[in-house]
């Protein structure tokens, strides 16, 4: 059973040129007090006006967001005019900016159209172009990856006027690696499990010039790995751990790592979970998604770094070999968990994998999980969560992810919660004391596992997948967190 292919979208620049170009659709926007883009103005003046009167009589919106298509008057020109709300221009960051493309490209997506022009370069920031581009990649892609009738049209041919051809190619990766981690969490289990996983890793990193290692069942035995064994014994499907690496800073220059829990699919294990709480557990691998998009834009926008990402593979599933509660598993590290909850599984996942990170002696480590339904409590769908244990590099994430548009917000990570995932049989326990904090102190139990490197945690529970659709994206995954990291990465910052 073969998926939809992805969207495959020619992208080139235009200078401006003298006359309306032929295309399906031009794009224009309208700003704040009703001012026009330089083509929507010129549309304007060769057109009677016919966008100044219809944003004189309401019919034509400047909020952003807002859409107005109409077929164009211009025999020779484009075939049709979207007019787009652009607001108070000064607000139009590159999270909005991002958000704004994606809105457009989904409402032009909805019926085949060829070759759509996209002329707002004038009203959006030169240094937010590259947004402009990922966003429209982004509003090409959605969840229905084996429907035989294809919901979403992505054009052949997208145009952008006045944006540089650097701020294309940045663009083009992003919203390409972006989909990617979508793409890869919107597979159905029976789909991706840790070795199709692990394959599609390697596929992208001979695509893209990385190294990558591939962890099968008798390596992670060789290499006590027995915490991801442990969670994924009762499979059919065997674990696997795959190591990126990405040699963009030189040689004796610092390392930095991510990790991504990759659960492909979680039943709960023994603590099953109900049918309606088990239905969208193909996600639980988002963490890990994350992280293949994020090596994949570190490859190719040739980024000045090293970095290696570490993925832990593991179905949770119910059998004879299950692992149950009150077991006892020495990690890769030496700790040694006590099981209270088997559907507390990422983190046990996590243990193992966060050492395997250590021992490539990064100055820091950001590891990403769809780890707690508490981080949703505290924090609802839409926003990760950050605990760290070195607030400089929170910092760093904090504003990456400010300045992408990407919500997060920090949760405290007090000495005390210390004391609710301590062990009574072994050295710690994969639960806390109670429903209370829980999103804390599943950080707490994983900060056992990073010693004093510098550390973030990243709970993207929430965000991470989508029931609903809105209008600058689908339902599904949604690769949240691949531009905040590639923002870090690349140290810059609005």
């Amino acid at each position: 059973m073969e998926p939809i292919a992805p969207a495959s979208v020619s992208i080139e620049p235009l200078k401006s040129p003298a006359s309306l170009p032929a295309c399906d659709v031009l794009v224009v926007g309208i700003a704040e007090d009703n001012h026009l883009s330089a083509w929507a103005a010129k549309i304007d003046t060769e057109q009677r006006d016919w966008i100044a009167r219809g944003a004189a009589t309401g019919v034509i919106s400047s909020k952003r967001g807002e859409l107005t298509l109409v077929p164009s008057a211009e025999p020779s020109g484009p075939a049709a005019v979207l007019v787009v709300g652009l607001g108070d221009t000064d607000l139009l960051d590159r999270g909005r900016t991002f958000d704004l493309a994606a809105t457009i490209l989904r409402k032009l997506g909805e019926r085949v159209r060829a070759h759509v022009v996209i002329a707002l370069g004038d009203q959006i920031a030169e240094a937010h172009h590259d947004a402009l581009v990922a966003g429209a990649l982004y509003g090409c892609e959605g969840q229905a990856l084996y429907a035989t009738e294809r919901p979403l049209h992505a054009p052949e041919k997208l145009t952008f006027i006045d944006v540089a051809e650097p701020a294309i190619r940045t663009g083009r990766i992003i919203g390409e690696s972006v989909n990617l981690a979508r793409r890869l969490v919107n597979q159905p289990p029976n789909i991706l499990y840790p070795e199709s996983f692990a394959a599609a890793a390697t596929a992208m990193a001979q695509e893209t010039g990385l190294s990558i290692e591939v962890w099968d069942e008798k390596k992670l035995a060789a290499e006590r790995c027995r915490a991801i064994l442990a969670v994924g014994g009762a499979s059919a499907r065997p674990p696997r751990l795959v190591i990126l690496k990405h040699d963009g800073g030189g040689d004796g220059e610092p390392i930095m790592a991510i990790v991504g829990k990759g659960v492909t699919f979680d039943s709960g294990g023994l603590s099953i979970k109900p049918s309606d709480g088990m239905l969208d557990m193909k996600c639980d691998m988002a963490g890990a998604a994350t992280v293949v998009g994020v090596m994949r834009a570190a490859a190719l926008l040739g980024l000045p770094v090293n970095l290696i990402g570490v993925c832990g593979l593991a179905e949770n599933m119910i059998s004879g070999d299950a692992y149950r509660l009150g077991d006892v598993i020495e990690t890769r590290a030496g700790v040694r968990i006590e099981i209270h909850n088997t559907d507390a599984e990422g983190r046990v996942v996590l243990a193992d994998t966060l050492d395997v990170a250590l021992q490539h002696k990064p100055v820091a480590i950001v590891d990403l999980a769809t780890l707690t339904g508490a981080c949703m409590v505290a924090l609802g769908r839409d926003t990760a969560g950050l605990m760290t244990n070195d607030s400089v590099l929170c910092d760093q994430v904090a504003v990456a992810a400010q300045t992408e548009g990407e919500w997060a917000w920090e949760l405290p990570m007090f000495s005390f919660f210390d004391e609710q995932v301590k062990g009574k049989v072994a050295d710690i326990k994969n639960v806390g004391d109670g429903r209370w904090g829980g999103a804390i102190t599943a950080a707490k139990f994983l900060e056992r596992f990073v010693g004093k490197t510098p550390w973030v945690h990243i709970d993207i529970a929430g965000p991470a997948f989508a029931e609903a659709p809105k209008p600058h994206r689908d339902a599904g995954g949604t690769g949240v967190m691949v531009r905040t990291l590639i923002r870090w990465l690349m140290g810059e910052s609005d």
